[in-house]
């Protein structure tokens, strides 16, 4: 193992015991809903999850309960549920797991409910969401080695900052149950495999993209844009060889694999919603002009760049790199950025308030790493390897710091509130820490209940 990816480790293990295991957002229900009513209840009913759930926080999931509790889909009939089923599958073996644990327990006496809500269950899938997170990570590095052309260290760097002062660390532990973590694996399945595909050129290859990236719109819809990265290369080959067979092969290939994947999520759609598509209650959210892309950058309030001023300078340091480097790959990377950026404003929700971050681009991680390695390669250069290391330092340092503030409720948690909440990160996250720590340990429901 080489020093970089032993580092990533290190942050990893020590990162491990803030990995919490509870499911509390109406995003986190749905996603959980889906495993545990068919691993329960053979069937795509949440009234009893919902229920559940509900129960255990009438105060905090009011709304929860308005849209899905009491309204169902008006041409299915069914409780709606917006997440798609990737997460859940992704999370199944973990939670089979689980269960066998759980069942064992209870046979040598433990009383542990095995009933798919106790906390071995809640454990496993906030531990299968945090490690498929970090395996995305090490495939990130992986491809900044090899497909980068970057050096361990700085690729090791790269991804610390892409993880550490981005989102990406609070939906690894704080709030695990999203289909943020398994979404940043899938991603970098699908780009890893593209690159090898593209490497090695074997047809088989881009069954496998189609299948990562059936995959990654599997976890969340708007991840199979991803696809654009593989089958741009397929076009971009075509134009060099004029090889018209070869490309229609590996297109075919690739839209065959990634058809498979995405077959059960029609088959759930049409059970969920009566047609083979999401419910009408997210379609008629979408403007595909995308009025809002400006603002879910650079709005105060909300704006990608604002909570992670870290990736303003990835998306600068890939716009860089690509005018360098001035190939297909580089070119596909920041299409991606650009993609994601289209739709995540194209929703009406656009400012994702009361979320941590913009959690939205989290699938977009990869991108971001090959130009933050790019402007950190750039950087120790000009300033020396320890710059390098103190630029993500300090952009950790503002991450974590608005994890803090967000989670003791010292920021108005619907969007950033300037120049409170940088005030803040100096003068109130600091006096709370020794406190927000110990309780953090100690008593996680009551942190998260009454805050500072």
């Amino acid at each position: 193992m080489s020093p970089g990816r032993r580092a990533l480790a290190v942050a990893f293990v020590l990162m491990l015991p803030f990995v919490t295991p509870r499911i509390r957002a109406a995003d986190e229900i749905q996603y959980y809903a889906s495993l545990r009513s068919l691993a329960f209840d053979r069937d795509l009913d949440y009234e009893n999850e919902y229920s559940y759930f509900y129960a255990r926080d009438p105060g905090g999931l009011q709304a929860f309960k308005g849209t899905f509790l009491e309204r169902r889909d008006p041409v299915s009939g069914r409780h709606i549920n917006f997440a798609p089923l990737g997460a859940a599958l992704l999370w199944s073996p973990f939670f089979a797991v689980a269960h066998v644990g759980v069942l064992a327990a209870r046979a040598l006496g433990a009383s542990v409910a095995a009933d798919g809500y106790s906390f071995p269950y809640l454990a496993a899938v906030s531990l299968a969401s945090a490690l498929y997170a970090f395996a995305g990570l090490l495939l990130i590095h992986a491809m900044l080695v090899r497909e980068g052309g970057f050096d361990d260290r700085i690729a090791a760097l790269g991804v610390l900052g892409a993880w550490l002062a981005t989102p990406v660390v609070y939906y690894m532990t704080i709030a695990p149950g999203f289909g943020h973590a398994p979404s940043l694996f899938a991603v970098s399945l699908l780009l890893w495999l593209s690159f090898r595909a593209r490497r090695e050129g074997a047809a088989a290859d881009f069954l496998l993209c189609g299948l990562a990236g059936g995959l990654a719109g599997l976890v969340r819809e708007q991840d199979a844009l991803f696809l654009v990265f593989p089958a741009g290369l397929i076009a971009w080959d075509f134009v060099r060889y004029r090889a018209v067979g070869r490309a229609l092969r590996r297109a075919a290939l690739l839209a065959l694999g990634a058809l498979l994947v995405l077959a059960p999520q029609l088959a759930a759609y049409k059970t969920l919603t009566g047609r083979f598509g999401p419910s009408t209650f997210v379609t008629r959210k979408l403007s595909w002009s995308s009025p809002h892309a400006f603002e879910v950058l650079f709005d105060p309030g909300h704006g990608l760049f604002l909570w992670s001023p870290i990736l303003f300078a990835a998306t600068a340091g890939l716009i860089l790199w690509a005018c360098r480097r001035r190939d297909v790959v580089a070119a596909l990377l920041v299409l991606l950025v650009v993609l994601q950026v289209w739709i995540n404003g194209a929703i009406d929700s656009w400012h994702m308030a009361g979320a941590f971050g913009a959690r939205r681009f989290i699938a977009a991680t990869p991108a971001f790493a090959f130009g933050l390695a790019a402007l950190l390669a750039t950087l120790r250069r000009r300033a020396g390897e320890a710059a390098a290391a103190l630029f993500v330092l300090v952009c950790a340092w503002w991450n974590l710091s608005l994890m803090v503030q967000f989670g003791l409720k010292l920021m108005d948690r619907q969007r950033l509130e300037w120049p409170r909440v940088a005030v803040n990160q100096v003068i109130e996250v600091p006096q709370h820490l020794i406190r927000a720590g110990a309780l953090f340990f100690a008593d996680r429901e009551r942190l998260a209940r009454e805050g500072q």
